[in-house]
């Protein structure tokens, strides 16, 4: 059996903190949803999660490193690839854009397809 390494999740909060900190984001989606609605924020690539295995090696492993989505679940998919093959300062974002945008965090394009549930908006760190 492979031995899995285990992924850290963080919030949108906590990534802030880490951009500011010169963290890189690596987005996984499609480049038409990258185009429809994009991360506002200064060291950011996009690597499609189609294309993730013939490209994260353009993925630096000296740097933090945060792996993003729309929703958390396939950049959850990627930032465990990467922990697998030796990539030691990666975290995943949980609930991708979508809460990215309800916490009011920049973004270029059309917010209008993430829907914001007033309920989930005021969820702390802890219990994101």
């Amino acid at each position: 059996m492979e031995n899995q390494a285990l992924v850290k999740e963080i919030c949108p909060t906590k990534t802030q903190l880490l951009i500011k900190n010169g963290a890189l984001l690596v987005d996984v989606r499609e480049r038409e949803e990258v185009a429809q609605l994009a991360y506002n924020v200064p060291n950011i690539v996009n690597i499609p999660l189609t294309e993730f295995e013939e490209r994260f090696t353009e993925i630096p492993r000296d740097r933090e490193v945060v792996v993003v989505c729309k929703s958390g679940v396939r950049s959850l998919r990627a930032t465990a690839f990467l922990k697998n093959h030796g990539y030691n300062h990666v975290v995943n974002m949980k609930h991708g854009i979508i809460r990215w945008v309800q916490k009011g965090f920049p973004t270029i394009g059309d917010e209008s397809f993430v829907l914001v549930d007033e309920n989930t908006h005021s969820c702390s760190c802890s219990g994101c």
